[in-house]
Protein backbone atom coordinates (compact mmCIF):
# COMPACT_ATOMS: atom_id res chain seq x y z
CA UNK A 1 0.00 0.00 0.00
CA UNK A 2 1.40 3.13 -0.85
CA UNK A 3 0.81 6.46 1.08
CA UNK A 4 -0.66 9.43 -0.45
CA UNK A 5 1.80 12.08 -1.66
CA UNK A 6 4.76 10.22 -0.33
CA UNK A 7 7.80 11.23 -2.36
CA UNK A 8 10.75 8.94 -4.03
CA UNK A 9 13.19 11.02 -2.17
CA UNK A 10 10.65 9.42 0.93
CA UNK A 11 11.01 5.94 0.21
CA UNK A 12 14.37 6.02 -0.81
CA UNK A 13 15.52 7.03 3.07
CA UNK A 14 12.84 4.30 4.22
CA UNK A 15 14.91 1.68 1.60
CA UNK A 16 18.31 2.89 3.01
CA UNK A 17 17.77 2.87 6.37
CA UNK A 18 16.50 -0.91 5.92
CA UNK A 19 19.60 -1.63 3.73
CA UNK A 20 22.43 -0.26 5.91
CA UNK A 21 20.15 -1.72 9.29
CA UNK A 22 20.83 -5.02 7.54
CA UNK A 23 24.38 -4.17 6.31
CA UNK A 24 25.48 -3.16 10.20
CA UNK A 25 24.12 -7.02 11.02
CA UNK A 26 26.19 -8.30 8.01
CA UNK A 27 29.05 -6.32 9.85
CA UNK A 28 29.00 -7.20 13.87
CA UNK A 29 28.13 -10.68 11.92
CA UNK A 30 31.59 -11.28 10.12
CA UNK A 31 33.67 -9.70 12.62
CA UNK A 32 32.03 -11.44 15.28
CA UNK A 33 33.27 -15.06 12.97
CA UNK A 34 36.65 -13.62 12.38
CA UNK A 35 37.04 -13.12 15.98
CA UNK A 36 36.32 -16.24 17.12
CA UNK A 37 36.76 -18.63 14.34
CA UNK A 38 40.81 -18.83 15.37
CA UNK A 39 41.57 -19.25 11.30
CA UNK A 40 43.49 -16.19 11.05
CA UNK A 41 46.88 -15.25 13.12
CA UNK A 42 46.57 -11.97 13.02
CA UNK A 43 42.60 -10.88 12.60
CA UNK A 44 42.33 -7.58 14.53
CA UNK A 45 43.38 -6.10 11.28
CA UNK A 46 40.28 -7.52 9.25
CA UNK A 47 38.02 -6.88 12.47
CA UNK A 48 38.96 -3.40 12.55
CA UNK A 49 38.41 -2.81 8.81
CA UNK A 50 35.07 -4.28 9.26
CA UNK A 51 34.40 -2.19 12.62
CA UNK A 52 35.46 1.10 11.15
CA UNK A 53 33.05 -0.01 7.69
CA UNK A 54 30.30 -0.76 11.07
CA UNK A 55 30.53 2.80 12.42
CA UNK A 56 30.59 4.29 8.79
CA UNK A 57 27.36 2.56 8.46
CA UNK A 58 25.75 3.93 12.01
CA UNK A 59 26.85 7.60 11.13
CA UNK A 60 24.94 7.43 8.12
CA UNK A 61 21.90 5.81 9.79
CA UNK A 62 22.11 8.36 12.34
CA UNK A 63 21.56 11.28 9.46
CA UNK A 64 18.66 9.15 8.17
CA UNK A 65 16.97 8.97 11.51
CA UNK A 66 17.29 12.63 12.39
CA UNK A 67 15.78 13.10 8.29
CA UNK A 68 13.16 10.71 9.45
CA UNK A 69 12.16 12.80 12.48
CA UNK A 70 12.08 15.82 10.10
CA UNK A 71 9.56 14.14 7.70
CA UNK A 72 7.75 12.51 10.12
CA UNK A 73 8.69 9.09 8.99
CA UNK A 74 8.51 5.74 11.19
CA UNK A 75 9.45 2.44 10.48
CA UNK A 76 7.61 0.40 12.46
CA UNK A 77 8.65 -3.10 11.98
CA UNK A 78 10.23 -5.18 9.68
CA UNK A 79 9.68 -8.81 8.99
CA UNK A 80 12.25 -11.43 6.57
CA UNK A 81 10.85 -14.64 4.74
CA UNK A 82 12.63 -16.78 1.98
CA UNK A 83 11.53 -13.87 -0.50
CA UNK A 84 12.52 -11.03 1.01
CA UNK A 85 12.64 -8.05 3.96
CA UNK A 86 9.22 -6.57 4.10
CA UNK A 87 8.94 -3.11 6.24
CA UNK A 88 5.84 -1.50 7.56
CA UNK A 89 6.26 2.37 7.98
CA UNK A 90 4.20 5.19 8.87
CA UNK A 91 4.99 8.51 7.01
CA UNK A 92 2.76 11.39 8.50
CA UNK A 93 0.50 9.39 9.87
CA UNK A 94 -0.67 7.03 6.84
CA UNK A 95 0.82 3.23 6.95
CA UNK A 96 2.61 1.82 3.95
CA UNK A 97 4.66 -1.28 3.52
CA UNK A 98 7.92 -2.14 1.60
CA UNK A 99 8.95 -5.52 0.31
CA UNK A 100 12.90 -5.75 -0.87
CA UNK A 101 13.86 -9.27 -2.87
CA UNK A 102 16.91 -11.01 -1.67
CA UNK A 103 18.32 -10.58 -5.18
CA UNK A 104 18.00 -6.92 -4.97
CA UNK A 105 18.79 -6.87 -1.23
CA UNK A 106 22.03 -8.78 -2.26
CA UNK A 107 23.26 -6.65 -4.94
CA UNK A 108 22.61 -3.66 -2.65
CA UNK A 109 24.36 -4.94 0.02
CA UNK A 110 27.19 -6.05 -1.50
CA UNK A 111 28.01 -2.54 -3.30
CA UNK A 112 27.30 -0.93 -0.51
CA UNK A 113 29.25 -3.14 2.29
CA UNK A 114 32.16 -2.15 -0.45
CA UNK A 115 31.76 1.28 -0.16
CA UNK A 116 31.82 1.35 3.18
CA UNK A 117 34.60 -0.55 3.79
CA UNK A 118 36.88 1.39 1.67
CA UNK A 119 35.24 4.71 2.75
CA UNK A 120 34.40 5.24 -0.71
CA UNK A 121 31.26 6.20 -3.04
CA UNK A 122 30.43 2.94 -5.17
CA UNK A 123 30.80 3.04 -8.72
CA UNK A 124 27.40 4.29 -10.32
CA UNK A 125 25.68 1.45 -12.25
CA UNK A 126 23.06 3.50 -13.92
CA UNK A 127 22.80 6.80 -15.66
CA UNK A 128 20.20 8.02 -13.04
CA UNK A 129 22.65 6.54 -10.51
CA UNK A 130 25.55 9.07 -11.91
CA UNK A 131 23.09 11.67 -11.92
CA UNK A 132 22.16 11.58 -8.57
CA UNK A 133 25.70 10.71 -7.64
CA UNK A 134 26.71 14.13 -8.35
CA UNK A 135 23.85 15.63 -6.06
CA UNK A 136 25.69 13.33 -2.76
CA UNK A 137 28.41 15.34 -1.96
CA UNK A 138 26.88 16.85 1.33
CA UNK A 139 24.29 13.77 2.08
CA UNK A 140 26.19 10.48 0.79
CA UNK A 141 24.66 7.51 0.53
CA UNK A 142 21.38 9.01 1.33
CA UNK A 143 19.98 8.81 -2.01
CA UNK A 144 19.01 5.86 -3.54
CA UNK A 145 16.87 5.45 -6.37
CA UNK A 146 13.97 3.43 -5.05
CA UNK A 147 13.72 -0.59 -6.69
CA UNK A 148 11.94 -2.39 -4.46
CA UNK A 149 8.15 -2.88 -4.38
CA UNK A 150 5.41 -1.13 -2.66
CA UNK A 151 1.99 -2.71 -1.76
Amino acid sequence: MAVPGIKEEELSLIKSALLLGFLQKVFQRDARILEQSGLLKSPEAYVDLIRGGERRVALVLSEIHGKFRERNIEIERIHQDENGIQAEYRCRGYHGKMRILWAGLQREVSSRMRAYLTGSTPAPSSPRERTDKRNLKAIRFLKVPFSGEIY
